[in-house]
């Protein structure tokens, strides 16, 4: 299971710096692009099963999703990518490159 391998991971590198910090985790955040496949729900089940009985134990997990960009090759506008409507809200073209997606970053943690 792909979460568990990413909840072990996140778990290590809030481990490593509440023990730098020497304090006790309460939140973290990471982000992700809209193209990343992590299931939310089961990242924070495997979170929470993998930091039972560690420092992270009760830590909240937040995953915020980074909107997809494209840029219109008429107007060469930057905007967010909706599958549902891929017109640029510029022009209106149809024509356009679509950004690299946002990587799976550990944003923010929160210590007592």
């Amino acid at each position: 299971m792909h979460e568990t391998m990413v909840a072990q991971s996140i778990i290590e590198a809030i481990t490593a710096e509440a023990q730098k910090q020497q304090a006790r985790p309460i939140a973290a955040r990471i982000s992700c692009g809209q193209l990343n496949p992590i299931n939310e729900e089961v990242l924070n089940f495997a979170f929470e099963a993998i930091a039972k009985g560690t420092v992270c134990e009760g830590t909240k997990l937040t995953v915020v999703e980074i909107t997809l960009k494209c840029t219109c090759k008429k107007c060469g506008r930057t905007h967010g990518f909706d599958i549902y409507s891929p017109a640029c809200p510029g022009c209106g073209s149809t024509d356009f490159d679509i950004n690299p997606d946002a990587p799976l970053l550990l944003e923010e943690i929160e210590f007592e």
